[in-house]
């Protein structure tokens, strides 16, 4: 488990499992010549994404950036159209550290597509329902993410499933534009890749970490024009990236990721190069 200091705090990513999801869509409009200098792609051209949520220990309470896509919830048909070959051993990974689901205080959801929610619950078979797999904790989301995925439209019934929100409903705790949750903890709505999408800022003193979620998936979707085609708004991912790449490179932020393959997280320099890194062993 690949992790960082950050001030009195501790990031320490965990292993929600991993996706191959076709490149082309990954990266929109970008043609095939450009995005694959700059990430690897194979024969089918799928590009692999980790779904690995992020562990904030800050000393008082232990966060949990997004949920992975859990044990047991895809069928066989989903796990080879979405190239799963690996699920989440996230409860593992916890028990390494000293800690178990119960341990968690808050969870920071940027949205509630399937490879990021997954893993909120699980299915108890001797009550046969789905139950939390996080009982203790707070789940904190947009509003907006929050109604739609209780009550997706056409497009979007697609990722937003009904069984990931069973049995969480009594912890969630939607929040409006933005929300402080601690002292240097912000979620922030910002739209683009889903109406509700949310980033989170943290911040110790003088340093400062942005977590852009699916705004930038991977270190290769750094240029602001560079979005999925997945995003509901795209222009509104444009200019969520413009402002909040621009405003983390002149803060000297981390900018940390969710579902790259190679990079945990990055700091670019004013000339947009990479100046410091964490790298996911392999």
């Amino acid at each position: 488990m690949e992790a960082i200091s950050f001030g009195q705090w501790k990031l320490t990513w965990l292993n929600g499992g991993v996706t191959h999801l076709d490149g082309g869509a990954m990266f929109g409009v970008v043609p095939k010549a450009l995005w694959s200098r700059k990430y690897p792609v194979n024969e089918q051209n799928q590009i692999e994404l980790r779904t690995d949520p992020i562990l904030l220990q800050t000393g008082d309470k232990n966060i949990l950036i997004d949920a992975g896509i859990g044990n047991g919830k895809l069928s066989d048909k989903q796990k080879r159209n979405f190239g799963v070959l690996e699920e989440s051993s996230i409860e593992k990974d916890l028990e390494t550290l000293g800690l178990a689901t119960e341990d968690i205080d808050m969870v920071l959801m940027t949205h509630l597509h399937f490879d990021h929610v997954c893993g909120l619950n699980r299915w108890d078979a001797e009550k046969e329902e789905y139950v939390s797999l996080y009982p203790n904790a707070s789940i904190h989301v947009s509003s907006i993410e929050w109604e739609e995925m209780k009550n997706p439209n056409i497009r979007s019934r697609n990722t937003y499933w009904e069984m990931n929100w069973q049995g969480i409903e009594e912890q969630i705790r939607p929040f409006e534009k933005e929300v402080t949750l601690e002292q240097g903890i912000k979620m922030i709505h910002t739209g683009g890749h889903s109406d509700g999408h949310s980033i989170i800022e943290l911040v110790q003193g003088n340093e400062v970490l942005l977590h852009m979620a699916d705004l930038m998936p991977t270190h290769a979707h750094s240029p602001s024009l560079w979005v999925l085609a997945y995003d509901d708004y795209p222009m509104t991912s444009i200019y969520a990236k413009e402002k909040w790449i621009k405003e983390g490179i002149a803060r000297n932020a981390w900018f940390t990721f969710y579902h790259d393959a190679i990079y945990r997280a990055v700091k670019w320099n004013k000339d947009f190069e990479i100046s410091d890194k964490v790298e996911r062993e392999k």
